[in-house]
């Protein structure tokens, strides 16, 4: 029973499981305050939304046919049932949501932000560390790891062990 729990919870949970593992990633410009980040971040999505406002397409799936089917009676006589057609499935898609995206990623640029991936910090360099949040960016250095804390505020580590 157990191992049919596992089995049937797996995958819900796997992809959780996954992106705890991921690296963040992020703008960063060490030295600049994360309120001053955020406020930037979100100055850059204000005005890229602005000049590249949401467009949304409704869209279908293709159509999958389903041919009949040759069904033969025990006297020998056949038949074939009609075949049917269903409809694909409609969806939504916002087709400026690329042009947005770089349309933000050159704006932070243009404030002296880079994207940058951080490893997510594990092990004993996360059960040691003392709860705290980052308010100024650090410098990163190839020891560098993040802890999102349960406020959803984030912990930029540089020490190792």
């Amino acid at each position: 029973m157990n191992r049919l729990r596992l089995w049937t919870t797996l995958p819900c949970t796997l992809p959780l499981l996954l992106t705890a593992c991921a690296p963040v990633e992020m703008y960063y410009n060490a030295g600049t305050e994360v309120s001053r980040l955020d406020a930037d971040l979100l100055g850059c999505q204000v005005a890229a939304a602005q000049d590249v406002p949401v467009s949304n397409q409704t869209r279908r799936e293709p159509p999958q046919f389903y041919p009949g089917r040759r069904i033969c009676r025990s006297d020998g006589s056949c038949y074939t049932t009609g075949g049917w057609y269903e409809p694909g499935d409609v969806y939504t898609v916002d087709v400026n949501a690329g042009l947005r995206g770089r349309v933000t990623e050159q704006c932070m640029a243009d404030r002296g932000y880079a994207q940058v991936s951080i490893p997510r910090c594990t092990g004993e360099k996360a059960r040691n560390a003392i709860p705290a949040v980052t308010l100024v960016l650090p410098e990163l250095t190839p020891q560098s790891c993040i802890i999102r804390n349960q406020d959803k505020t984030w912990q930029i580590m540089n020490s190792s062990g």
